[in-house]
């Protein structure tokens, strides 16, 4: 409930705080008197947008703070995934800086006006004209049918199944674009891969075929360098190995007379050691190296083929062809077994839609059972509200669509006169009837849902006498389970209030204000003989406000 409110520099507010009381609270006040004001300050709070031209003095910053006590509201869940912080008595400021910039605080944790407007919804209802068009809309009418039906929880089952239906759905829909489009590619990808497959490509292996191939292409001269090599080696006159022989045996002779000749024989015997061993590897070479026309062909075919595939490809190596055939084989290998994951999940969709059309059914059901019920208690209020002929034809029946609140499709028609044919509420209803058909529909929810604090903003307008009183009893009776507020002009309302506040206009030095100020007995006494007579109170309309009073 709403324990508090200030409000600074705001359109004609220069500085106004009041307390409020729980059960029923009246704020009355002279047509211009400012009650547009006190709503557009509370406006604010609940997360409406800030206007620069509401500061009343546009030098100085607007403010204006609200304090509700909300233990009985279950809002610890919304805190947390708001990340407010939670207390039981919670601040919500907004204010308005000169510069235009706007910030909101919950708890003096900044927030912002999304978050903020989540939370109001769920603390203050300000009923207005504009808010009667709700009964015309679908979605509060299927709110107030499963309110009496009490099955929020299979709702929100609902919802959750149904999150996941449409997660499958979405997908088994990109399957079916995605077979749409790779079936067009297929072909092409599969001869792509065959062309890659049938390379037979190794990583590293183009280095070993151009090495081959530069060998293969030079034979002839590689052969008598290599013949030229064996000759200078192993000549035996004066080949190397002969020349480094007979320097062997030199040192050999000399070895043992110094260290120094020692070494230099050792030195000489590494050399020819080496030298043997280079000779035999030349001869080797010369042995195994032969013309092969053939091979010279395939190397030179295979690097051809290599090269254009990485043209093709736009590769850098053989690596990176590698890459693009194991992709390409993915994209083959999917196409071909995609009919395989499209049933699967055919059959996951089907096993979901069981699901939503089980719990579909528990819903429709519900909502049948209540409407009996629902229809009875409207028009039994509206009898007492003026409307003796008002009649309701409310009628559920289950469509194949899954909505977001289940398969059901609902028309809500309404008949004013007796004999009358039935329209829905926008055509049937006047602006007065939708008003009281709201204010029965409101009173209704009070008693199977916790409603946030309501604001009735004159929705007494148009009605008078027995009925206004009828009214004022409605909003008496909400107001033992909640915190009910109501704006009138009419007295027989303002008269049933536990609390009267007025708002009222005053010119201080030559500046004109909006005050709300909470009126005593003696204070309320005058306040309704003036709602009865006007300006002039006459001692008749003082006994008839106590009258109403008492």
């Amino acid at each position: 409930m709403l324990t508090s409110l200030s409000i600074k520099n705001y359109a004609l507010i220069d500085n106004l705080h009041v307390d409020f009381n729980d059960g029923f609270s009246i704020i009355t006040g002279e047509t211009g008197a400012g009650k547009s004001i006190l709503l557009g300050g509370l406006s604010l709070i609940l997360g409406k947008r800030a206007d620069l031209s509401s500061l009343k003095e546009p030098s100085k910053k607007c403010i204006i703070e609200a304090v509700f006590y909300i233990s009985n509201y279950n809002l610890k869940t919304l805190f947390n995934s708001e990340d407010f912080d939670y207390e039981s008595q919670t601040i919500i400021r907004r204010e308005i800086l000169p510069s235009g910039k706007s910030r909101a605080f919950v708890n003096d944790t900044p927030v912002n006006l999304s978050s903020l407007q989540l939370l109001g919804e769920r603390l203050i209802d300000i009923h207005s004209q504009h808010q009667t068009l709700q009964l015309t809309s679908n979605d509060f009418q299927f709110q107030v049918i499963d309110a009496l039906a009490n099955h929020d929880e299979v709702l929100q089952n609902y919802k959750q199944e149904l999150k996941v239906y449409k997660k499958l759905k979405k997908a088994y829909d990109e399957l079916l674009s995605f077979q749409a489009e790779a079936i067009k590619e297929h072909d092409y990808n599969t001869f792509l891969l065959n062309e890659l497959t049938e390379a037979n490509l190794i990583e590293g292996e183009v280095q070993t075929l151009e090495e081959e191939y530069e060998t293969l292409n030079n034979i002839e001269g590689i052969q008598e360098k290599l013949a030229e090599a064996y000759q200078l080696l192993g000549e035996e006159q004066v080949g190397v190995l002969t020349s480094l022989t007979s320097l062997k045996n030199v040192f050999q002779k000399l070895s043992g007379l110094s260290s120094k000749y020692e070494e230099l024989f050792n030195r000489v015997n590494s050399s020819l050691i080496e030298m043997d061993d280079l000779y035999s590897e030349v001869h080797e070479l010369q042995d195994g190296l032969d013309a092969d026309p053939n091979r010279l062909e395939i190397v030179d075919g295979k690097l051809k083929t290599i090269h254009n595939l990485m043209q093709k490809h736009v590769a850098s190596d053989i690596s990176e062809l590698i890459v693009i055939k194991n992709q390409l084989e993915e994209k083959v290998s999917v196409t071909e077994n995609l009919d395989d994951t499209i049933q699967k999940k055919q059959a996951e969709i089907s096993s979901k839609a069981n699901e939503l059309n089980s719990i579909s059914e528990v819903i429709h059901k519900n909502r049948l059972k209540v409407i009996p019920k629902l229809k009875e208690q409207l028009e039994t209020i509206l009898v007492a509200l003026g409307m003796p002929n008002a009649q309701f034809k409310i009628e559920i029946s289950s469509s194949d669509t899954y909505y977001s609140n289940g398969k059901d499709e609902l028309s809500f028609l309404f008949s004013a006169n007796k004999g009358g044919s039935f329209d829905a509420l926008k055509k049937a209803a006047s602006g007065g009837e939708l008003s009281r058909i709201m204010l029965a529909i409101k009173s209704i929810l009070a008693k199977y849902i916790q409603l946030p604090t309501i604001m009735f903003d004159e929705i007494d307008t148009g009605v008078s006498g027995e009925i206004s009183n009828k009214m004022g009893d409605i909003m008496l009776q909400m107001s033992k389970t909640m915190q009910v507020f109501s704006i009138t002009h009419l007295p027989q309302i303002a008269a049933k209030g536990h609390s009267h506040f007025k708002v009222y206009k005053e010119d201080v030095d030559e500046v004109t204000q909006t005050n709300l100020v909470k009126l005593n007995h003696d204070d309320r006494i005058v306040e309704i003989a003036q709602m009865l007579g006007g300006s002039e109170v006459t001692n008749s309309a003082i006994a008839h406000a106590k009258e109403l009073l008492n």
